[in-house]
């Protein structure tokens, strides 16, 4: 479909490839020339870091409250206590309110980052569910709320039907979560005057139950829009790597590999990164995104900048530069290399390098550890590491070494 926007918001998010979908180009466009336009994104508290995966939809917020709309930071503290099942194959764990205030405070961290908070007009604002999921009356809720709903249209939506269709188990709890997500939305529009609900294209479906509802219960005219779920040019899911999740919290990924993770973006992504996540004018993204051979490796460096400044400051990024440099340019060591620190009771007589290769994160368990070294993978202080009943003592550990998965994946050992 060509649609040629009039507001900043929608061309931007069209020309910079975030836009999947929308619920009414006009309406939304229209709504959007005529002032602040409050617009939410929903996340629930599963764990204590926001990941790369969300990264996408933290950028489109940042350009909503650029663009002078009013960015809203919906906080699942309510709907985490269901889980949401979409397009997944069981039931996610359930998590107390102490784990689910403990996660939604380490998520906070990183909105601060990309989002200015505050009362003016523009100025986005933080909320949590459980302010109107909690105390809901049960009987009224069905009443006023689920008369709405027809199970049959849920039952046909992909995110259920899949699920459905492999024959695996959906709970009632899990089904009636789109309902909450679509009350989310209503209450939205009473209390903030909240007018686009944004996520992920899996989300469709619960954003459009949303609008219905809104528009049924309160006859107000409100819209949706998707960003396409990203992966990488190989099939990857966008945020995940050999060492696990790209988390965005400093403390569970230090700025260094955070850099890096950027850096080893492969070439046919590197344009396409640029215009998601950075705000570099998109005929400078589109250029660096075409150079070729080792050109491309400048471009990938400036995306790797461009990213961990915006989360994790100017200075980060230049020191993860820095470092970068000195391991692969020079074959030094690098004082911002990810660093297990182990002490004279965790060595004892001696720790086998395999236990330390996962212990460090360079492998998920002992198996991928020793596949590692048999493949020719793996180096000990630059050198190749072929013995993999290798023993690491105390008086070793004294002075660091320097582990390496690969060419691009290394990790400090030192005794505490």
């Amino acid at each position: 479909m060509t649609y040629h926007p009039k507001s900043d918001f929608i061309r931007i998010m069209m020309e910079r490839g975030f836009l999947a979908d929308c619920t009414d180009y006009q309406g939304l466009d229209d709504a959007l020339m005529k002032g602040a336009v409050p617009a939410y994104i929903g996340y629930d508290a599963t764990a204590k870091s926001l990941h790369v995966g969300h990264l996408m939809n933290i950028m489109v917020l940042r350009w909503l409250q650029k663009c002078g709309g009013k960015p809203i930071t919906l906080m699942g503290g309510g709907t985490t206590k269901v889980g949401d099942p979409s397009f997944r194959s069981d039931e996610r764990p359930l998590l107390d309110n102490a784990a689910i205030d403990a996660n939604i405070s380490g998520m906070q961290q990183v909105f601060e980052k990309y989002l200015s908070y505050g009362d003016g007009d523009n100025d986005a604002i933080m909320l949590n569910n459980a302010e109107w999921l909690d105390n809901l009356n049960y009987l009224e809720f069905l009443r006023d709320i689920g008369r709405h709903f027809s199970v049959n249209r849920m039952l046909s939506f992909e995110s259920v039907k899949s699920r459905l269709d492999r024959e695996q188990s959906l709970s009632f709890l899990e089904f009636n979560y789109m309902i909450l997500q679509a009350y989310d939305f209503l209450e939205l529009n009473r209390r903030y005057g909240c007018l686009l609900q944004m996520g992920g294209s899996d989300q469709w479906g619960n954003i459009v139950n949303g609008i219905d509802l809104t528009r049924r219960v309160l006859d107000q005219e409100i819209y949706g829009l998707t960003t396409p779920l990203l992966s990488t040019s190989d099939g990857r899911k966008m945020g995940k790597s050999q060492g696990g999740a790209i988390w965005l919290n400093g403390d569970m990924l230090s700025p260094y590999e955070f850099w890096q993770f950027w850096r080893n973006t492969t070439d046919a992504d590197t344009g396409k990164f640029l215009k998601i996540f950075t705000e570099l004018p998109v005929e400078e993204c589109n250029r660096l995104g075409a150079l070729e051979g080792s050109d491309i490796n400048a471009a990938k460096i400036i995306l790797a900048n461009e990213v961990t400044t915006l989360l994790h400051g100017a200075e980060a990024a230049k020191t993860a530069e820095a470092t970068a440099r000195e391991v692969f340019e020079k074959g030094g060591v690098g004082d911002d290399l990810p660093t297990l620190t182990l002490s004279a009771a965790d060595i004892g007589d001696g720790i086998s390098i395999v236990q330390l290769i996962v212990k460090s994160g360079l492998a998920g368990s002992g198996k991928e550890a020793k596949r590692l070294i048999t493949e020719n993978g793996a180096r000990y202080n630059d050198e190749p590491l072929t013995d993999a009943g290798l023993m690491v003592d105390a008086a070793t550990l004294a002075t660091p070494i320097k582990l390496s998965a690969g060419k691009k994946r290394h990790a400090l050992v030192q005794l505490g």
